[in-house]
């Protein structure tokens, strides 16, 4: 995000006070905003900034396959989800590189497979009411020999990855189940299913 707030015709940025800076960075914002009928409110919202991601599907159509990592998410944890453990497509932030090269790097940091043909799917923003990521949503081909490393991720930086080859077919019904409740793994994966690139289409 640019450390310029925006403005236009009908949103005034005011003010903006970091309230933390530790992990990410939070902030709020004070602004005018001129409603629909021509009225202006004067407005306080909190974003979290926490940069721009990617996620990526990886499958394999002769399998009928794809990969998922498996590790501990804190605010699903506090949240109530069991042991917060998290099943999700390989995903992480963008850092310095462009989508489809950090898209790559994470791929392989967190699986071990190297993948080189990514295919850009969309581009989202999955919590905009309180957070500014803008996520890019990638899919690639993974084959057996693609496999370079054990992948787990940093443990350096907390990460400890499980790496998980699942069917399809069983991918879909683990979401039925409510095994998969992470919402750009769950969208990647009814991709999958409304393209043809997995499942019986």
């Amino acid at each position: 995000m640019t450390s310029r707030p925006p403005s236009t015709e009908n949103v005034a940025i005011e003010n903006v006070e970091t309230l933390s800076d530790n992990w990410y960075v939070l902030r709020k914002y004070t602004f005018r905003y001129r409603r629909r009928d021509g009225s202006e409110q004067r407005l306080s919202r909190e974003a979290y900034d926490r940069g721009n991601g990617a996620a990526i599907l990886l499958y394999n159509r002769e399998k009928n396959s794809l990969i998922l990592t498996r590790q501990f998410r804190l605010p699903a944890f506090v949240n109530g989800l069991d042991d917060g453990m998290l099943l999700e497509v390989p995903a992480g932030l963008l850092d310095d590189d462009d989508p489809a090269s950090a898209i790559r790097r994470e791929a392989e940091e967190e699986t071990g497979f190297r993948v080189r043909d990514v295919i850009p799917v969309f581009t989202a923003y999955t919590s905009p009411g309180s957070v500014t990521e803008q996520l890019h949503f990638f899919a690639a081909e993974y084959a057996d020999r693609d496999r370079v490393g054990a992948g787990g991720g940093h443990a350096g930086e907390g990460e400890d990855i499980e790496v998980i080859e699942v069917g399809f077919d069983e991918a879909m019904a683990m979401i039925e189940r409510g095994e998969i409740v992470d919402l750009k793994t769950i969208a990647l994966i009814y991709h999958a299913a409304i393209k043809g690139l997995l499942g019986n289409s």
